[in-house]
């Protein structure tokens, strides 16, 4: 059911993209309960004149490497489970691809169930 939009700035290699919506999945799948193969991702690489940061905000110095995660999901989950997929996020792409972990910004988008079509024009998680 979660509907993952990466945006990452320019200067990475191929597949970087790629790389990174494998570490999201994984981190949905071990720390949100998202079940084996519902992986919809839309994966955007855009050039600097695309993206549109501040230096920093709340303390957090960005980089032009920062990659933007937004996930639309159930509405349901916990803080504290909010907070470790958010943790893992951060902490495999910074051991996997090198990402600062300051250059990680993700939003969640939560939804009602019943607002999500995977195809035939159906309702699959909706009422009947």
């Amino acid at each position: 059911m979660p509907l993952v939009r990466i945006d990452v700035g320019p200067g990475h290699p191929a597949g970087f993209g790629r790389a990174v919506g494998d570490v999201v999945y994984r981190a949905m799948t071990t720390e949100i309960n998202v079940p084996a193969d519902d992986k919809f991702q839309i994966i955007t690489a855009h050039d600097a004149t695309e993206l549109n940061i501040p230096a920093s905000y709340l303390g957090i110095e960005y980089s032009p490497g920062i990659v933007f995660i937004q996930v639309t999901l159930n509405a349901g989950r916990t803080t504290e489970l909010k907070k470790k997929f958010y943790r893992r996020i951060a902490d495999d792409l910074h051991a996997e691809l090198q990402v600062r972990k300051e250059d990680v910004f993700i939003s969640l988008v939560e939804v009602d169930k019943e607002n999500w079509s995977f195809g035939n024009g159906e309702m699959q998680y909706g009422p009947k």
